[in-house]
C-alpha cells in the first residue's frame, strides 16, 4: 500500500520469488505495471515482473500481510482506506521514514496487528513502473505474534529480514540520520558525497544531531551517540550518488515528508523545552521550497 520505490522494491521481490503481490499505488505507476509488469532494476539483474497493481484499496482483501509504505503524513488516512478490506489476522508491517507510525496505525487500526520496521535501500522510481535499486534492502522487523512468519517470507525473497526488539533505537537512528541530510541535500539539490564537501554543511549537521539527541534522550530513547555521529557521517562515504527521498520529492513537485523528520524534533523539542534551532531552520526552509514549487492560482 503506496508503492511507490520502497514499495514498489519489497513488492516486486516478494513477486519475483513467486509469492501473490498486489501494489497499490499512484495512477501512472500502476498503470504502467498493468502493461508491462515492474521493472526492477538492481545491481544483480533487471527485470520485468509481472504482478498485480491497482489503485484501489480494496485490492488487499484477503491479504496476510500489508507492507504500508505511504508518506507519514498519509497515514491515518491510508489506515481509513484500508479498514474495510483487512483480513482479520494480517499483519500491517509500517516501512515508513519516522518513528511514530507503528502508534499512529495501532490507534487508527486498534483490532490489527501492526509492527514497525527499520527499512535500510536505498531506492527511487526512474519512470513509470521502473524502480531502480542503488543498494542495501535489509529490513529490521518488531516483534509480534505474526513477525516470525513475515521474516521467513521476506528472507525467502532475497530481502535479509532480522526480528529486534531494539526497533526504536534504530527508528530514532534513523531519524537523526534523515534529519541530517534530507533537508540539506533537498535545499541545496545535492546528493550526499558532494553535499558534504560543502563549507558549513557538516557543521550544520552536527548542530542538528546534538538536536536530536537531546530530545531523545528527553523521550528516553537510549542511543550511543558515538556511533550515531560515525553513521551520519558514514553515509555519505557509503551513498555518494544518493539524494535523499525529500530531494527527490522536491524535485518532482511533491509535498515532502520533512513535518515526520525535523518537524518531529522540533514538536518533541517545544514539549521538553529544548531548543532545536538548526531542525526549525531547516524544517522552515524545506517549507518554503515546497511552496515555492506549488502552482500558482491564475492571475486572470
Amino acid at each position: 500500500m503506496g508503492a511507490g520505490a520502497v514499495g514498489c522494491y519489497y513488492g516486486g521481490m516478494l513477486a519475483r520469488a513467486g509469492r501473490s503481490v498486489v501494489l497499490i499505488g499512484r495512477p501512472a505507476h500502476m498503470q504502467a505495471v498493468q502493461r508491462h509488469g515492474l521493472r526492477l532494476q538492481t545491481r544483480s539483474f533487471d527485470e520485468r515482473i509481472r504482478l498485480e497493481a491497482s489503485c484501489d484499496a480494496a485490492t488487499a482483501a484477503g491479504a496476510q500481510l500489508v507492507l504500508l509504505s505511504v508518506k507519514s503524513t498519509d497515514t491515518e488516512a491510508a489506515a481509513e482506506q484500508l479498514r474495510p478490506h483487512l483480513a482479520p489476522d494480517a499483519l500491517i508491517i509500517t516501512l515508513q521514514n519516522g518513528v511514530d507510525n507503528a502508534r499512529r496505525l495501532r490507534t487508527a487500526l486498534p483490532n490489527q496487528a501492526v509492527a514497525a520496521s527499520v527499512v535500510y535501500v536505498a531506492v527511487e522510481m526512474a519512470g513509470p513502473g521502473h524502480v531502480c535499486h542503488h543498494g542495501r534492502g535489509e529490513l529490521l522487523l518488531e516483534p509480534s505474534p505474526a513477525s516470525a512468519a513475515a521474516a521467513d517470507l521476506l528472507n525467502t525473497a532475497g530481502v535479509p529480514t532480522e526480528i529486534s526488539t531494539d526497533v526504536e533505537a534504530a527508528l530514532w537512528t534513523k531519524l537523526i540520520i534523515n534529519c541530517a541530510y534530507n533537508a540539506l541535500s533537498a535545499i541545496a539539490r545535492q546528493p550526499y558525497g558532494p553535499l558534504v564537501q560543502q563549507n558549513g554543511v557538516t557543521q550544520v549537521m552536527d548542530d542538528v544531531v546534538s538536536e536530536c539527541l537531546a530530545v531523545a534522550r528527553a523521550e528516553n530513547v537510549v542511543l550511543a551517540e558515538p556511533r550515531i555521529r560515525e553513521a551520519v557521517h558514514g553515509l555519505a562515504r557509503s551513498m555518494p550518488a544518493q539524494y535523499s527521498s525529500t530531494a527527490q520529492d522536491l524535485m518532482r513537485g511533491r509535498s515532502t515528508e520533512i513535518d515526520h523528520l525535523n518537524g518531529h524534533i522540533v514538536r518533541r523539542g517545544a514539549v521538553h523545552g529544548i531548543p532545536t534551532p538548526a531542525n526549525r531552520v531547516l524544517h522552515t526552509l524545506v517549507h518554503l521550497v515546497q511552496h515555492q514549487n506549488m502552482p500558482k492560482p491564475s492571475q486572470d
